[in-house]
């Protein structure tokens, strides 16, 4: 992994993403690129110097975040560390630095459905894994090591699926996981138990040389299903592709990712990628 790249609003939230994305390029010797997305008036771009100049507000705040984003940069010596502050919106900058600059990693912050008043409560963070096709780790709390060892892949397990996978175990390789593949029915008709773990046998193999087993779970929804399997597992990351071109099909499997990413305290990686 070459580079990583972490939005930041310089909240609590952030800084925890922050965190991890510092021990993740520390570990791979990646570009860590930190993006900081101005809260700009419409058109700002478009207004003469002269018109600028009266917003006290808005070039003190600017100032203001140019500081702060110098400070985190001298708290990490040892990282190539390169700061962007732009002023389009979240998503919009995300997914342009993601192509400018190769990005294989995005790590984001989230309170979820908290309901703590941050600036990457719910919808930024789900905005940006809904539109941005490149591999996202979503963060909620702190974490003192980044050590997955237990890893919960979750997916239907089409064969449509492997290459969605296969991206996630080049991911997640260099940490030596174990892979917990779960399949989670949530309705009263659905395939025999033994025909749902077959098809969950090309993954198996497809995880190799890394230890890999497979589960069937039930609950009422698959979100609540994924989280609960999880917990009791004991896992340290919930893994879930959204490598989707079909609408409908992301659409369905967005409310999942989405729902997850809400309600999961565990750090959760989606996985999306251009074709």
């Amino acid at each position: 992994m070459k580079s990583i790249l972490v939005p930041t609003d310089f909240s609590d939230c952030a800084a925890n993403a922050l965190d991890v994305a510092a021990k993740l390029a520390k570990r791979f010797g990646a570009t860590l690129y930190l993006l900081h997305s101005e809260d700009l008036p419409p058109y700002w771009e478009q207004l003469p110097e002269t018109e600028k100049q009266k917003w006290s507000s808005v070039n003190q705040a600017s100032k203001l975040a140019r500081q702060n984003l110098d400070q985190i940069k001298k708290r990490y010596p040892n990282l190539q560390l390169k700061t962007i502050s732009t002023p389009k919106n979240l998503p919009a900058a995300i997914a342009s630095e993601v192509k400018e600059h190769g990005v294989e990693l995005i790590v984001i912050g989230s309170h979820g459905a908290s309901g703590k008043n941050e600036f990457f409560i719910g919808s930024n963070t789900q905005k940006v894994v809904r539109t941005v096709h490149c591999p996202t780790l979503v963060i909620k709390n702190h974490l003192e090591k980044i050590d997955f060892q237990k890893v919960v892949f979750a997916s239907s397990f089409h064969e449509s699926e492997m290459e969605g996978f296969l991206h996630f175990k080049n991911l997640i390789k260099h940490f030596i996981p174990e892979i917990y593949l779960v399949h989670v029915q949530h309705s009263i008709i659905h395939p025999p138990i033994p025909i749902q773990l077959e098809t969950m046998k090309p993954f198996e193999r497809a995880a190799a040389p890394l230890k890999c087993h497979s589960y069937i779970y039930n609950d009422f929804s698959v979100d609540k299903g994924i989280r609960s399997f999880a917990e009791k597992l004991g896992a340290d990351l919930i893994a879930i592709s959204y490598h989707e071109r079909h609408p409908l099909k992301r659409m369905l499997i967005g409310s999942n990712v989405e729902a997850i990413i809400n309600h999961a305290e565990l750090p959760v990686l989606t996985i999306d990628f251009e074709n």
